[in-house]
């Protein structure tokens, strides 16, 4: 009773007479009208409707021959006095529910309390939708139709329907596993003895007489514990020379899914995991241990962002839904033990265990794979960040501003896909400089004031110092004469005194333009 006044809203309904055998547990809740007659309303909370206060007592004295354990009538305290009198000796507690109290509702907020989703329920749900994703992916990046099984040969998640698959696939699907008779040709065939041998994909022939297209398909092992299958069935020209890599990657998702589901882990230790690593070597050393990652070995973050027409776009949601898909493929191929996840709206890739800290070659590699995958298959350019290599897993979280700065610079430049910080040295530590300037209260009033009154000559000094002080190309990259470009740089030496040939002086200059540049792009932005 206590849980499920805890759950209702407050001034809902209140306590007015606590069950004498307050410690057995509501297991049922049942609906009765004013002339029903109950019949076995052990273990029940009973909602009496189309009654209220006093009128309720004729109903309650015929129900009081089986008593149940307890009552729920809508009234106060005052309304339901004769009510609570009338039970105090019969052990049934008694719930006063606001007159104004929607039943519906109400009914709805206790039957979560008395009969909650399983977590069983729940983990699967997550598990079908995660697996899904994987297949469809998979089935994006080889251009291929793609099912995963378990063990059992029980279809747990496969990729759009087309009509390209064959008479297994369609049967399989149909019936959520895989038809006897052809389990039985794969089996005479050799294709699950060779698949229970190795780790790797194995390349099943199409057998036309059959009815069967050319396959690939690799084991989910939990250590030698077999967990499933992942089958592509070719749909095209056949498959792509890339094929078993991706299948590698895929595999080993969907292997660490149905792991975490026999586990019955939390889905909030799934969702939180790259942000527990990332704050702190406590939280890191305590992910390592519970996920048996290696936290002794160097580990890099890779950060994943979209541009900001990409991120304003309606289905932004669901691209970075897919983005993260496939970079958790893509890393699991490179580094099984590797993490996805979100943070602070970028995808995030945790790569523990790598073999020394010299492994940018590798690594500029596997962001590639990324980029070109999400522009080909998702019609996405995303910028890929790689941080710096740590010591450890532990000291991964002091990466982390860097890589974050790293990817704000690539997405300002625009140009760059793939990137170390090296690439943007100078980029980022000249932002930290404007944002250091920026709260400072210390500016150059003339120039300051020239900057905000005159867009014209401010845009012409910033593209001015983007062209390396050459008068020339400024005046070829706005389409003016140089003389135009001469006159303007002439006119803010003469009205502030800064002589741009000494570089403190085009420092201070720099500063300005560059706040004044922000400003201006957030204003047009708004527009």
């Amino acid at each position: 009773m206590d849980d499920i006044l805890s759950d209702l809203p407050p001034g809902c309904a209140s306590l007015i007479l606590r069950p004498t055998c307050a410690n057995l547990r509501i297991k049922r809740l049942l609906i009765v009208e004013a002339d029903d007659t109950l019949v076995d309303p052990r273990a029940a909370l009973v909602l009496l409707v189309g009654v209220r206060g006093r009128s309720a007592l004729p109903a309650v004295r015929r129900l009081l021959g089986n008593p149940p354990l307890a009552l729920a009538i809508k009234g106060g305290h005052e309304e339901l006095a004769e009510v609570e009198e009338l039970l105090r000796d019969t052990g049934t507690g008694l719930l006063g529910v606001d007159p104004g109290t929607d039943w519906d509702r109400f009914v709805a907020i206790v039957n979560d309390r008395v009969h909650p989703r399983s977590y069983q329920s729940e983990v699967l749900t997550l598990l079908e939708e995660d697996l899904f994703a994987i297949a469809q992916t998979t089935a994006r990046l080889t251009s291929s139709h793609v099912v995963i099984e378990d063990a059992a040969n029980k279809v747990l998640a496969y990729s759009t329907v087309t009509n390209d698959i064959d008479e297994l696939r369609k049967a399989s699907i149909l019936a959520r596993r895989g038809p006897r008779k052809y389990e039985l040709l794969l089996k005479d065939i050799g294709a699950y003895r060779e698949l229970h041998r190795t780790r790797l994909p194995v390349r099943v022939p199409a057998r036309p007489q059959e009815g069967l297209r050319e396959r690939v398909a690799v084991t989910l092992f939990a250590g030698h514990r077999i967990m499933g299958y992942v089958w592509l069935q070719e749909t095209g020209d056949g498959f792509a020379e890339d094929v078993e890599h991706v299948l590698t990657g895929s595999a080993t998702r969907a292997a660490a899914e149905l792991i975490r589901y026999r586990n019955h882990q939390a889905v909030t230790m799934r969702e939180d995991r790259i942000v527990r690593i990332l704050s702190g070597p406590a939280e890191a050393a305590a992910v390592a241990h519970s996920e048996k990652m290696p936290a002794n070995r160097p580990a890099v973050l890779l950060l994943i962002g979209m541009t900001a027409d990409e991120t304003q776009a309606d289905d932004a949601a669901l691209r970075h839904g897919e983005l993260a898909n496939l970079a958790s493929i893509h890393a699991a191929a490179y580094k099984a033990s590797a993490m996805v996840g979100q943070f602070k709206g970028d995808t995030a890739v945790v790569i523990p265990g790598l073999q020394s800290s010299n492994a940018k070659a590798g690594l500029r590699s596997l962001a590639e794979a990324i980029v070109g995958d999400a522009t080909k298959h998702l019609g996405i350019t995303p910028f890929v960040a790689i941080g710096q290599v740590a010591r450890d897993l532990s000291a991964l979280h002091s990466t982390t501003a860097k890589t974050e700065a790293l990817l704000r610079a690539m997405r300002r430049a625009g140009h760059t896909a793939v990137a170390v910080e090296n690439d943007f040295e100078v980029e980022i530590l000249l932002r930290d400089a404007i944002v250091s300037f920026s709260g400072s209260t210390f500016r150059h009033p003339t120039l300051w004031r020239l900057l905000r009154d005159d867009p014209d000559l401010a845009e012409t000094l910033r593209i001015y110092f983007e062209e390396s002080l050459d008068v020339a190309e400024c005046a070829h990259r706005m389409g003016l004469h140089k003389n135009t470009v001469y006159y303007r740089i002439s006119k803010v030496g003469r009205m502030t005194g800064l002589d741009f040939t000494d570089p403190r002086h085009s420092l201070v200059a720099l500063l300005h333009v560059q706040e004044w540049a922000d400003m201006y792009r957030e204003q047009v932005g708004k527009k």
